[in-house]
């Protein structure tokens, strides 16, 4: 193993030092001695290591990396499209950089012109009257659109309703998020191609119901055919619907939640907005309401006024605050540059180009993959593994087996509907070639699996860390790099 092949930890030397401030100062420096009152009594027990150890360490680390930037990232649902690299231009500008968010709003009418037409941006794609950027990430925004739904039962003195029905086949974020809010879950059963089945959902539908939380397309990457017929039966019984956004990158442009029925919605910015996705945030979940529950989305808000000014509006009805200040502002910068760059005209060929994708994938490989649900897909679809299975190889080995070959593995065991699940979402930014070389891929992978199935058991055999056990290391982590030098 090479030096910087090493942990942080293993490059620590006792003694060895990043930068210590200077003991003998110069006169004219202007350095002051830090007060005794703020001085550390005990050691903070990093590793000791020099600073251009560190620079070399976390450089390589980052070449280690898969990125939607380094390779192809077909994972489904969570929609890892390409980020503009202009984007991230203009969110850095010093205009924007350089607010503070308890200055004057007077003093910053730029940054609230991007937040406020941004808002109305997003109105016009959702369909509904108005959208708060508040909310930190997409189960935020869940937990804030359920906030907003409790909010108007409470409005209008409807205390019974309590509980909120979650598809069989949601997103794990929507019964937490639900119970999170304060609200029972109440499960609907799917039907075999994931759709909602609303014979089980009518009996559901009592003076106890406060919603429905739902996607479509569904998990499957299926368009719900139905929704307007659900949407009548909900609002029917009293309820309101609620739309949880992951999916929305194959109707963008198209097909607009609002028109369908919904009254709620969050979106993913860092899904369906192009800005950067994963290794925890920054994220954004805006959640947009049809007109008669604007009055109840989250402090503060921003207005325009007849002159043209923007202002910071708190409402006397709002459900509250749910983040400090406007929440991640340089995600909605990227978000609004993506959308300015694209316009009316090309945003909506996002969701054409992502079901064309996912659907060529699909039809290429279904001769060695096994497909539980034939029929036209949106942006994704589900394999239930391979279609032999006779020699034992898993979807996880074909996962592992992926990154021998320089592709990151699709989502797996996910949807629970099917036991073998293995979900891929191309997204509408991947070319043709890059498309028939996972394909290729893939279908070599399947060969290796009847043919030599040892190989792809034993995967991955080429990148810099083997199979590793994460059973352990999710039950047993190590969280203090001594613990682990401890143990080596």
């Amino acid at each position: 193993m090479k030096y910087y092949d090493k942990l942080i930890f293993e490059l620590s030397r006792p003694g060895r030092k990043g930068y210590e401030l200077p003991a003998d100062k110069f006169e004219t420096d202007g350095l002051k001695e830090i007060p005794a009152d703020l001085l550390r009594s005990e050691s903070l027990d990093l590793p000791e290591v020099s600073e251009l150890d560190v620079v070399r360490h976390y450089t390589n680390l980052s070449n280690k990396n898969f990125g939607v930037d380094t390779g192809f990232y077909p994972l489904g649902s969570c929609t890892m499209k390409y980020n503009p690299k202009i984007n991230e231009e203009l969110c850095t500008l010093p205009e924007f950089t350089s607010l503070h968010p308890l200055q004057n709003p007077n003093s910053a009418q730029g940054a609230l012109e991007v937040y406020y037409n941004l808002q109305r941006a997003l109105s016009s794609l959702a369909g509904l009257e108005e959208f708060t950027l508040n909310p930190y990430a997409g189960a935020h925004g869940e937990l804030t659109g359920l906030m907003v739904m409790r909010q108007y039962h409470k409005m209008r003195g409807d205390h019974k309703r309590t509980k909120v029905i979650v598809p069989d086949s949601a997103h794990g974020t929507n019964p937490a998020s639900a119970m999170v809010a304060g609200l029972d879950v109440v499960v609907v059963k799917s039907r075999p191609n994931g759709s909602i089945d609303i014979e089980d959902l009518k009996p559901l539908l009592d003076d106890s119901i406060a919603g429905i939380m739902m996607t479509n397309p569904n998990t499957l990457g299926m368009f719900e055919t139905e929704i307007v017929e659900i949407a009548k039966l909900v609002h029917e019984a009293g309820g309101l619907l609620y739309y949880d956004g992951a999916n929305l990158n194959p109707l963008l442009g198209k097909v607009r939640p609002g028109d369908m029925g919904f009254d709620i919605m969050h979106i993913n910015l860092h899904k369906t907005f192009s800005t950067p996705h994963g290794g925890g945030g920054p994220g954004s979940g805006p959640v947009g309401v049809a007109k008669h529950l604007v009055e109840y989305l989250p402090n503060p808000r921003v207005k325009k006024s007849e002159d043209g000014h923007f202002y910071v509006d708190f409402g006397k009805d709002s459900l509250g605050s749910v983040s400090t200040f406007f929440g991640n502002f340089g995600v909605m910068m990227r978000a609004y540059a993506y959308i300015l760059t694209l316009g009316k005209e090309n945003i909506r060929n996002v969701g054409p180009m992502a079901t064309l994708n996912a659907n060529y994938i699909k039809e290429s490989l279904k001769d060695d993959y096994l497909l539980p649900i034939e029929g036209v897909c949106k942006h994704e679809f589900v394999f239930d593994g391979l279609k032999d299975k006779s020699t034992g190889v898993t979807t996880l080995n074909v996962a592992k087996r992926l990154l021998d070959y320089g592709f990151h593995a699709p989502t797996i065991y996910f949807p629970l509907l099917f036991h073998e699940s293995m979900m891929i979402e191309p997204t509408e930014t991947e070319s043709l070639e890059t498309l028939d070389e996972f394909i290729e891929v893939m279908h070599k992978v399947a060969k290796e699996a009847r043919e030599t199935p040892e190989e792809v058991i034993n995967a991955p055999l080429t990148t810099l860390v083997r199979k590793l056990d994460e059973t352990s290391a999710a039950k047993n982590p190590i969280l203090n790099y001594k613990d682990l030098k401890n143990q080596a």
